[in-house]
């Protein structure tokens, strides 16, 4: 990882105010009143086919991602990659994908969110299939495919305080904020798009969602945001005074995120060579991302789950919407409940 790359995922300690600034007449409701309601019907219908694309989805074989792939090709995806943790599990939903979707590519690759060295690796693996966003030639002169859309869904809440074996950051943390966020900054080269057609049309643009969540808004209290240095106060272990608060570390995870991204705005390239944004899926029953969860968080999530709960289909339609419907406006913005906030 560059230096400038490692100083890039560091939030400033004018950020929280950035934040705020940018979000404070646009923030949306925590608790949504469309949240059972809106289905795939708000957004099926402005969705084109999409013949020769090829779409990368992290955590795809499980949830809402597996869901989200169902939704993509069923959308005539010519190509799917699922990168997940386990290829064993992801052969198994691609068995299943390949026999509903037979004319669809499914593959899937391995990628391992804690650390850096899978993510490296993944990213490297990457570029030897696709190269940059314009499809640059191999060593051959054949021309590369080229990767029109990345989900960035992989993520996990932890039961108890763990820290990764290879990076000593919090678990949650490393998966949610330093991992997630190193490969959206990896990935938006090989996504951005500067050439035109044969015919003089210039390409569409890159895709890249990021897969966040509206909790930060209320979830996310960050009892230590006066601790310095910041980043590595996630990293401290719990005590009797502090105890380990399994929503508090989630949603901080992704406050760290929205808070990376508004610094991450001005280094992105313009939203006709690549769309980045975040989404928030709604609170979903079927999800696997409460697992680890014990006693009364467990049961909070369960019954949060089955009384407001979406479907997993219809929180994927969000993804969609996410990566595929919403356009140029949606650069660089969060999107919940199929609107953008800016």
């Amino acid at each position: 990882m560059t230096q400038r790359t490692c100083v890039l995922l560091i939030p400033s300690l004018l950020t929280t105010k950035q934040h705020q600034i940018r979000t404070q007449h646009t923030k949306p409701n925590t608790i949504s009143k469309t949240n059972t309601k809106k289905t795939h019907n708000l957004t099926k219908s402005r969705f084109n086919r999409h013949h020769a694309q090829t779409t990368l989805i992290t955590g795809g074989n499980a949830g809402l991602g597996y869901h989200a792939a169902r939704h993509l090709l069923s959308l005539n995806l010519s190509r799917l990659i699922l990168a997940v943790r386990s290829p064993a599990k992801g052969e198994e939903a691609a068995r299943v994908l390949r026999r509903d979707f037979p004319r669809a590519r499914v593959e899937v690759w391995e990628l391992e969110m804690g650390g850096y060295e899978s993510v490296m690796g993944f990213v490297e693996r990457v570029k030897g299939e696709f190269g940059n966003g314009d499809g640059e030639d191999n060593a051959r002169g054949e021309k590369k495919k080229r990767l029109d859309m990345v989900i960035l869904n992989a993520g996990m809440m932890g039961a108890e305080f763990v820290k990764d074996k290879q990076t000593g950051h919090c678990q949650v943390v490393q998966v949610n904020y330093w991992s997630t966020f190193l490969l959206a900054i990896l990935l938006v080269p090989i996504l951005r798009t500067t050439t035109t057609t044969a015919g003089g049309l210039k390409q569409k643009p890159g895709r890249l969602t990021i897969v966040s969540s509206g909790g930060v808004f209320a979830g996310a209290k960050l009892p230590n945001r006066g601790e310095r240095p910041f980043l590595a106060s996630f990293d401290t272990p719990p005590s009797a005074t502090q105890p380990f608060d399994v929503q508090e570390r989630y949603f901080g995870s992704k406050a760290l995120g929205h808070l990376f991204f508004v610094r991450l705005l001005p280094y992105l390239p313009p939203a006709s060579e690549v769309i980045v944004n975040l989404v928030d899926p709604g609170f979903c029953k079927g999800t696997q991302l409460h697992r680890e969860a014990e006693g009364f968080a467990s049961a909070m999530w369960a019954v949060g789950k089955a009384v407001t709960g979406r479907s997993l289909e219809d929180g994927a339609w969000t993804y969609v919407d996410a990566v595929v419907a919403k356009g140029e406006e949606s650069h660089g913005c969060f999107l919940m409940d199929w609107k953008v906030f800016g």
